[in-house]
């Protein structure tokens, strides 16, 4: 009898490797896992919080731009012009400007409203006063060295725009504008994350029109 090698066992064993190999079948690929809907999203989102103090659940509920602009971050697919256009006129038409006619209020209280980041919070008692937290995202006062970079400087905001007297004719664009992107600033910038201070309620309108002194008062330290 022949004896057998081990060479000729291991060519034997990687000969039947292939060989199972080529017999064998891919598996396929698992089905992808359906979406789910903006709807469902929410209600598991709602089923995940409960109303605590002022804090409500109809926070989670989005107006039809913050609904669109939402669906922009999560495809990367930019809105069309024409439904920017349309969603940033509703906006501006919604603007509610000052009854009195007078924007600009006092730029001191303006500072304390851009300082302060309380209201709205379950421990806050409902009626409280609310504040900006102007700091969080934007550089404002000149001595404040702790702010944050989501948003511009707005250091400067008055004097780099020309405005030497906001209740001059020739400052009057400039005014509204400033009262409009802070009113709501769907209304200038359709995706926008600044809050909607005015048409959200977070602010009132006094103390809208102190953040519009801070911010256009040639007095205020921001236009120094």
């Amino acid at each position: 009898m022949k004896k057998t090698t081990t060479v000729s066992v291991f060519a034997a064993s990687v000969a039947s490797i292939f060989v199972l190999a080529s017999c064998a079948t891919v598996p396929d690929q698992p089905p992808a896992l359906p979406q789910p809907t903006a709807a469902e999203v929410l209600e598991v989102m709602k089923a995940s919080f409960a109303d605590r103090g002022v804090a409500k659940l109809d926070r989670l509920d989005q107006t039809e731009i913050q609904r669109l602009c939402s669906q922009v971050n999560a495809t990367g697919k930019p809105l069309d012009g024409a439904s920017i256009e349309r969603l940033q006129k509703a906006a501006m038409d919604a603007v509610k400007y000052p009854a009195d006619g007078n924007f600009i209020g006092d730029w001191r209280e303006g500072e304390r409203v851009a300082q302060s980041g309380r209201g709205l919070q379950f421990s806050d008692a409902a009626g409280s006063v609310n504040g900006a937290n102007c700091y969080a995202c934007h550089q404002v006062g000149p001595t404040e060295i702790s702010y944050g970079n989501q948003g511009p400087s707005l250091l400067g905001y008055g004097k780099n725009r020309g405005v030497k007297d906001p209740a001059a004719k020739e400052s009057e664009a400039m005014v509204r504008y400033t009262w409009q992107r802070i009113y709501n600033t769907h209304a200038v910038n359709a995706c926008s994350n600044m809050p909607r201070f005015g048409d959200a309620g977070i602010l009132t309108e006094k103390q809208l029109k102190d953040v519009m002194a801070l911010l256009l008062d040639p007095a205020s330290p921001v236009n120094k």
